[in-house]
């Protein structure tokens, strides 16, 4: 017999664990909502246009990309067969891909639609991206991200009130976590001041492994990709900052004294902050100078959320995105959001155990009977109360009552209602509770959970 198997880096779950991962989603799903945001969906395949270029040369390396149907050798030279080019024969046979993240798509959602959709236009999503990563602990190839986005709107407002849907989201989940908060005009900034203001891309795409591979090791990819010893060595006093946030912009202020760039994001954050403390924010909010988020399209605010209880990576991230649109034609369109991965939400949740008893979605009652009549009432009763909003099952044939039972309890089901032959007779039900054992003989037509 042949081994089956699944692609590493993806998953099956189980109807307990799609129990589980529903919970995190409708928890999710009802912040945004509560904050006036409207769900829209998009393709899994995009074109490749659409998706190339937008992640900065390590994204593009992770995305999927779709062999074209039909005959796609046939335009394919022998040269090319034998040149054994693979980037370069993926672009010839490829012309879709599926999705790397949420907010490209939307970006292009935004500009098919314009016409059609209100500025500023409020929008969450929740579906599954792909990545060709390398699969570890908290990494998968297959995962969902639930997206919250404002686009058509500079005003900081937003960032605030993306700060208030992570406060509530992980208040509900009951996770403990820290938001680290950064500006990209920041980054932009101190790469102008070691004098390297070419190299931002490649600062920021080193610094922003600073929690996976430390100091030392960002260091060394700093001077890999071109940044001089001197800028390293002038990198280093701010990489390793500390204070209280005022205290750090403060410092901060006196270092990038000659950017304009750089000040504007300090000016930037301090209303960030400022906004956080007139609204109540709780949270715990702290400026990060390490944290640059390697994606090319953030120009203002970066976001990333990490669990205080869990070793695991970022667990939401985002920011503002001035000039995505304009990748796609729509000039002056001005973005922020933010995306909650659940796959690494569902993996803390597990190791915290932090689900409620009773998540809503599984069978409250399972109906029983003895013979064949006794199974026609029993239907009857399953309507009754799956209109008054209970979850049932009907087992769907007469049995041994200690096989039902045990279905009932290999399948954690908190009541079963039995119909036998003098329950037929009586147009009566006896409600047995799982867990306690009592019992209750009821009419069959106002049965009532105890």
């Amino acid at each position: 017999m042949s081994q089956v198997s699944i692609p590493k880096g993806t998953r099956d779950f189980t109807p307990e664990q799609m129990s589980r991962r529903n919970y995190i989603f409708e928890t999710i799903k009802s912040v945004f909502r509560l904050f006036g945001f409207q769900q829209i969906e998009t393709p899994s395949l995009e074109n490749l246009s659409t998706l190339m270029g937008k992640y900065g040369e390590e994204g593009d390396k992770l995305l999927f990309k779709i062999l074209n149907s039909g005959d796609w050798a046939q335009h394919l030279t022998d040269e090319e067969l034998l040149s054994r080019n693979s980037i370069r024969l993926a672009n010839r046979v490829s012309d879709k891909g599926l999705r790397y993240d949420l907010t490209v798509p939307f970006a292009r959602f935004v500009v098919q639609n314009r016409e059609q959709i209100q500025f500023p236009f409020r929008r969450y999503q929740i579906q599954p991206v792909w990545r060709a990563d390398r699969p570890q602990k908290g990494r998968y190839r297959e995962f969902y991200q639930c997206d919250v986005d404002v686009v058509g709107s500079d005003s900081l407002v937003n960032e605030l009130e993306l700060i208030q849907i992570v406060e509530e989201v992980y208040k509900r989940l009951g996770i403990r976590v820290c938001l680290k908060i950064n500006n990209r005009k920041v980054l932009a900034g101190i790469a102008e001041i070691i004098g390297q203001p070419d190299k931002i891309v490649d600062i920021t795409v080193a610094i922003d492994k600073m929690d996976k591979i430390g100091l030392d090791k960002v260091n060394e990819e700093l001077l890999s990709r071109g940044i001089s010893q001197e800028g390293v060595t002038a990198l280093q006093p701010i990489l390793a900052l500390t204070g209280s946030n005022e205290q750090k912009i403060e410092s901060l202020r006196n270092v990038l004294a000659n950017s304009e760039t750089g000040l504007k994001g300090l000016d930037e954050l301090e209303q960030i902050f400022g906004l956080c403390s007139e609204a109540g924010v709780e949270l715990n909010t702290e400026l990060d100078l390490t944290l640059a988020r390697g994606l090319n399209y953030y120009t203002g605010a970066i976001f990333e959320v990490k669990a205080l209880d869990v070793e695991i990576g970022s667990i939401t991230g985002g920011g503002r995105y001035d000039n995505l649109t304009g990748i796609f034609g729509l000039q002056g369109v001005s973005g922020v959001g933010i995306s909650f991965g659940a796959d690494r939400i569902y993996d803390v949740l597990n190791q915290l155990n932090l689900y409620p008893d009773n998540m809503g979605d599984s069978t409250q009652v399972l109906l029983v009977s003895m013979g064949t009549e006794e199974l026609k009432q029993c239907l009857k009763i399953a309507k009754l109360l799956r209109s008054s909003g209970i979850n049932v099952e009907v087992y769907p044939e007469p049995a041994k009552m200690k096989k039902q039972m045990n279905y009932a309890n290999n399948k954690h089901i908190p009541y079963v209602a039995i119909v036998g032959e003098q329950e037929l007779i009586d147009g009566k039900v006896t409600l047995k509770n799982m867990l306690t054992g009592e019992q209750r003989v009821q009419p069959a037509t106002e049965m009532v959970l105890f």
